[in-house]
């Protein structure tokens, strides 16, 4: 499958991608007679077009999530799952349920790939990420039931020492 288009400059870049995981990317210029020729053509395998994938697309996303984060108020931090937390092997649940209301799980990345919007029954493993988003506060209080099972109590000014 030959997938092309037309850079702002006039350049054409193309992608063929090929039943065997391969793909070729290739850039053509235009010929006075009209017929393209290739200027350059790169076999990449399977792990390297992903790779630029991630290069190129990775960069817009972690943009946007920078541009995201500098909202006040808002808060997107990444948990990678240890063997060792309290939600490695459970279902992730719906964070409102376990008292996390305004927190918001974007996304769990395991290995190569994401999970968007990932349903409360989304089973999470050890090695997952999980993308989570909300206040300061609800993203810490997140991180803390996702290691140990529980939320700490809020501290508030009138609250004990440890209460």
């Amino acid at each position: 499958m030959l997938h092309t288009f037309v850079t702002d400059d006039g350049g054409k870049v193309g992608v063929i991608a090929h039943r065997s995981g391969h793909s070729d990317l290739i850039t053509f210029s235009d010929h006075e007679d009209g017929a393209d020729v290739t200027k350059v053509s790169l076999r990449l395998n399977e792990d390297e077009a992903h790779t630029l994938a991630e290069l190129l697309g990775g960069t817009q996303i972690t943009e946007s999530l920078t541009a995201l984060d500098q909202i006040p108020g808002l808060s997107i931090d990444w948990f990678t799952v240890d063997y060792d937390d309290y939600i490695a092997g459970q279902p992730l649940g719906a964070p409102a349920d376990r008292g996390l209301v305004g927190l918001t799980v974007v996304a769990v990345v395991r290995g190569d790939s994401a999970n968007p919007a990932p349903a409360p029954d989304f089973k999470v493993f050890p090695g997952d990420t999980l993308v989570v988003a909300g206040s300061p506060e609800k993203v810490a209080k997140a991180f803390s039931f996702f290691r140990t099972g529980e939320l700490p109590a809020r501290v508030t000014a009138d609250a004990p020492p440890g209460g």
